[in-house]
């Protein structure tokens, strides 16, 4: 330390809050040493003086611990203020939180007895035209290649350049032209030497300028034929890539322009089926009234766990549609009522209706989804096809008392449609009313007590004919992809009659056709998969194509089926698994077929090259 002059004295202190936020200055006054401490941190100024450096020194540290532990304390005290503010926007957040879910599931509530008020306030209709495919054909037509010169090949072909033949030597250039000198004047036989060197001379460039000529000429040649042979090589070689883009391009068009095509047929066939089924409606015939009265109960918005899933059947003779309808069991309707945040605990408290708050609910559910059915449908039949309808209400569940799966029908109701139209659904109590038309179910729904439907599904269809044993003639010699066509269908009918019988369902086999319609019809009784699925047979010794699996996804849903099941004893092609992937279709090849078989006890074999023999002759 000096006597004279401002000093900067850096001292290393206990903390790490501190450092940095105190400057420190000692001085010397006259006799006094002056230190002047200020903490940036505290907002703090101090002045030390005296006349022993080394106490200044001494006060100038107890200074600097004071400070710090002061220092400290406010940056407790502001990190304690942090997490206070930071636990109640926490707990605000929390609370905000609790209500916002309250709020949802309040809704869900208000939704589910609203059901039939919302269903008085929808417009619905059919638009034939809306059904309709009229998408484009997304697929980019391939491009047609150009057609490549040689140029394409130039960082292999190179180039041709001649190498130039220089001048040769210029007899009369001073080079070999004779000059008098000294020593040749005055001496002839010098003189006579001198042109005969010169002479020699010229003579020697000549002939070395002759034999660098012919070999830059030999040169030249040589690199114009190999130039010329590459090139040649070369353009035989573009000429056999071009044949091949367009060969490529060619197979690519052709596959483009198929697969175009099979989307305009497709989506032809489609919008045929909806201008068919339409004229089906006008005149009044069953399949075309279930796909309108379809469209109208599929149109129609739902809480979510109402999966609007159904079966429907109409008697054209006497207008009288039968809605066997799925509804939703006592499980699946909203149950919270409340959330609360408990402060004290940092939870969240969730409330549940009350069990009869819940059965009221769940009653109100099934009574108001009735109601809204029928009025959907009576309200929608601007041609007056309707003169009656019944609604069936089926729940799937399990039995609480034996632990087993059931499907019972819990509610049945008919009406007639001038005697539903008289009343005025806005006011109603959907209980009453339900009983003032005559509805039968249990004085409890949410009992789910069976009752028998008023009028039930006729699950006969004309197509359907008795099918007899075909597994029972077949073993291990038997080449099911050489079989007749109709004993395969019926085979692949007998195999899914086992298949289904396990759970209860029935398998229906159709009209023989050949032509790949419906070949079997099951019915799965399962909660679960439950619904009518259609099944195809394909006795096929090619791989099948798209073509067939769009078919049958056309047919599930002109039968308002749940599912479709294409099996052939050959294979399918890539385009055919991919449209499939997305879709209620199941695809079942040669081996899957043959692992069926012998699932049910039975034995075959698929031999594609002995079918195709035998097929063709």
């Amino acid at each position: 330390m000096t006597n004279k002059g401002h000093l900067e004295i850096n001292y290393r202190w206990p903390g790490k809050y501190s450092f940095n936020l105190i400057d420190i200055s000692i001085k010397r006054d006259n006799q006094y040493f002056v230190a002047e401490l200020q903490h940036n941190g505290l907002n703090k100024l101090k002045i030390i003086r005296s006349k022993n450096s080394d106490e200044v020194k001494k006060k100038t540290d107890v200074q600097i611990i004071q400070w710090e532990e002061m220092y400290n304390k406010k940056l407790e005290k502001i990190r304690k203020n942090e997490l206070k503010e930071e636990k109640e926007k926490q707990i605000s957040k929390n609370i905000q939180l609790a209500e916002e879910k309250t709020r949802i599931y309040q809704q869900m509530i208000e939704d589910t007895e609203n059901i039939l008020k919302v269903g008085l306030s929808q417009k619905l209709i059919v638009n034939w035209n809306d059904l309709k495919k009229n998408q484009k054909f997304e697929k980019v037509s391939p491009k047609k290649p150009e057609i490549l010169t040689i140029d394409y090949f130039s960082d292999r072909i190179g180039t041709f350049e001649e190498v130039p033949i220089p001048p040769g030597p210029d007899k009369n250039s001073n080079k070999y032209s004779y000059r008098n000198s000294l020593s040749t004047l005055f001496s002839k036989n010098k003189k006579t030497e001198k042109i005969q060197s010169l002479e020699k001379l010229y003579e020697e460039d000549y002939n070395k300028w002759i034999n660098d000529r012919d070999s830059i000429i030999l040169k030249n040649k040589n690199n114009l034929e190999e130039f010329k042979a590459k090139k040649s090589k070369l353009e035989l070689e573009l000429k056999d890539l071009n044949q091949k883009n367009l060969e490529k391009y060619s197979k690519e068009l052709e596959k483009w322009e198929k697969e175009k095509e099979s989307f305009k047929k497709a989506q032809n066939k489609s919008n045929d089926l909806i201008d068919e089924l339409k004229e089906k409606y006008l005149q009044k015939d069953s399949e075309g009234m279930c796909f309108y009265c379809t469209q109208i109960l599929i149109q129609s918005q739902y809480p979510d766990f109402i999966e609007k899933s159904f079966d429907l059947e109409y008697n054209s003779e006497n207008g009288t549609l039968i809605v066997d309808y799925s509804l939703p069991f006592i499980d699946d309707i909203p149950q919270l009522s409340e959330v609360k945040y408990i402060k004290t605990q940092d939870t969240f408290s969730e409330k549940n209706l009350s069990k009869s708050e819940l059965n009221r609910l769940y009653d109100y559910c099934i009574y108001n989804l009735i109601l809204r059915s029928l009025y959907e449908l009576y309200s929608t039949d601007q041609n007056d096809l309707l003169q009656s309808i019944v609604f069936n209400g089926w729940v799937n569940s399990i039995d609480r008392s034996t632990g087993k799966k059931k499907n019972a029908c819990i509610a049945s109701i008919q009406t007639t449609k001038p005697e539903f139209l008289e009343y005025n659904l806005e006011n109603v109590d959907s209980k009453d009313c339900f009983k003032s038309l005559k509805g039968v179910c249990s004085s409890k729904l949410h009992s789910l007590t069976p009752i028998p439907p008023i009028l039930n599904i006729d699950r006969s269809d004309k197509r359907f004919i008795d099918s007899y044993n075909v597994s029972e003639n077949i073993d291990d010699s038997t080449n099911i992809a050489a079989m007749n066509w109709e004993e395969f269908e019926y085979l692949i009918g007998e195999l899914f009659e086992k298949e289904f019988a396990v759970n209860g369902g029935e398998v229906k086999v159709t009209q023989a056709s050949r032509d790949g319609g419906v070949d079997a019809i099951a019915f799965d009784p399962d909660p679960i998969r439950g619904g009518k699925i259609v099944i195809q047979a394909k006795r096929y010794t090619n791989t099948v194509g798209v073509s067939a699996v769009r078919d049958l996804f056309g047919t599930v849903h002109n039968e308002g089926a749940i599912k479709g099941i294409l099996v052939t004893t050959a294979d399918y092609g890539p385009d055919a698994y991919s449209f499939a992937k997305d879709k209620p279709i199941t695809l079942l090849n040669g081996n899957n077929l043959l692992h069926l078989i012998e699932k049910h006890g039975g034995r075959a074999k698929i031999d594609l090259i002995e079918a195709k023999k035998l097929i063709n002759g």
